[in-house]
């Protein structure tokens, strides 16, 4: 079993500080697996729920007299079906506030929007993505963009068994997952869309467009998107704008938020089928951003993209207090100071920048603008 011991302290600083810890993360992504190593290396009692269970279901019938025996750390599974013990988690949370509640989710609406609201102040929330590079190590680099980083995905036997993984997922979650969450949009309105936005990776979002396609208001399809937003399988890179004299786009960047997902959406069962596809570059795009965001350890607050009208871009901008870093993702093994580099530093007054290619060798390429290869990632420690 891979460790994933960034997360693991994360979210053991968070108990610390908070009575209250939603960890957050897409179905299969490995919550539970995290939580029981939390639970393993919790120093008192630990009681344990899973509300998938009919049998741990009918032990909170009566939550409030269930939960006020119990001390030490308190584990409920999947509490999207039962949001109701908020309310009840907030009164017990007052009355003993040394006990400690790991509560986790599939992100459904109706759980960030009770756990917000009921517990405002006593919780605190993690979110829990597939692996990431510093996890498996950059000699997998290729493995893990091309299988994604969901456990049992990236650890299947072969890629033809990793792939008939995630084409059951993607069934198994929009027939049966979203419907739990939630979602009231019909399973093969759900797919179809899913499987366009797949083609859309990395571009910037255009409601109106995919409205057409679809015979519905904007409104309807953006909420389509955000229901797989909120359940952490679509990510939406917001644009930084501010007055610098020229036109901006304002429109968040889409993108799939695992490359294994996607290429099971594209049908791209193998590296080979990968590499003639015209979604390449934008694949190996998309993976490099998280592989930075999960590095760098940046918020998601603090990460944008930017772009002008004039074609002036970056891929990501991590803006941290005064600090702003800016990244270029190329699939090149000859990275160049580009004249939309340049453009950016001098608008935005970057602190650095960095290019990301997918060559060997790492190395300076004009003052203030680096270039890094993917597989060196890890060995950066000034992010």
């Amino acid at each position: 079993m891979l460790s994933r011991r960034r997360h693991l302290e994360r979210c053991n600083r968070l108990l610390a500080q908070s009575p209250c810890l939603a960890l957050l993360g897409a179905r299969q992504v490995g919550k539970t697996t995290l939580a029981a190593q939390i639970a393993r290396e919790w120093p008192g009692p630990v009681h344990e729920f899973d509300l998938e269970r009919p049998s741990d279901r009918a032990r909170l019938s009566e939550p409030e007299l269930a939960l006020e025996a119990l001390d030490g750390l308190i584990v409920l599974d999947e509490i999207q079906r039962h949001p109701d013990l908020f309310v009840v988690l907030r009164g017990l949370i007052d009355r003993h506030p040394e006990r400690r509640y790991l509560v986790l989710g599939s992100a459904a609406p109706e759980l960030l929007q009770q756990s917000s609201e009921t517990l405002a102040g006593r919780i605190s929330f993690h979110d829990l993505g597939p692996f990431a590079l510093d996890e498996v190590g950059a000699d997998a680099l290729d493995e893990l963009w091309l299988r994604g980083g969901f456990p049992r995905s990236f650890t299947a036997a072969d890629d033809d068994a990793s792939f008939r993984w995630r084409l059951d997922f993607i069934r198994t979650f929009v027939e049966r997952d979203l419907p739990t969450l939630g979602s009231r949009v019909p399973s093969a309105t759900t797919d179809r869309f899913w499987r366009m936005l797949s083609h859309l990776h990395g571009q910037v979002w255009n409601g109106s467009r995919i409205a057409a396609s679809f015979g519905v208001a904007d409104s309807t399809v953006r909420r389509y998107l955000d229901t797989l937003t909120s359940t952490l399988v679509v990510d939406q890179l917001q644009p930084w704008h501010e007055n610098v004299g020229k036109r901006q786009v304002k429109s968040p960047k889409v993108y799939i938020n695992d490359s294994g997902l996607l290429h099971a959406l594209l049908d791209l069962p193998d590296r080979t089928a990968l590499e003639r596809h015209p979604v390449v570059g934008a694949s190996w795009e998309g993976f490099i951003i998280r592989q930075l965001i999960e590095i760098t350890g940046a918020r998601r607050d603090q990460c944008y993209f930017w772009a002008t009208h004039a074609g002036a871009e970056l891929d990501l901008l991590i803006v941290r207090g005064s600090e702003r870093i800016g990244f270029e993702v190329k699939r090149t093994a000859a990275p160049k100071v580009t004249a939309s580099i340049r453009s950016a530093i001098e608008t935005l007054h970057l602190d650095r920048a960095v290019v990301i290619h997918a060559g060997q060798h790492s190395f300076p390429m004009a003052d203030g603008v680096d270039a890094v290869a993917a597989r060196s990632l890890l060995d950066r420690h000034d992010w």
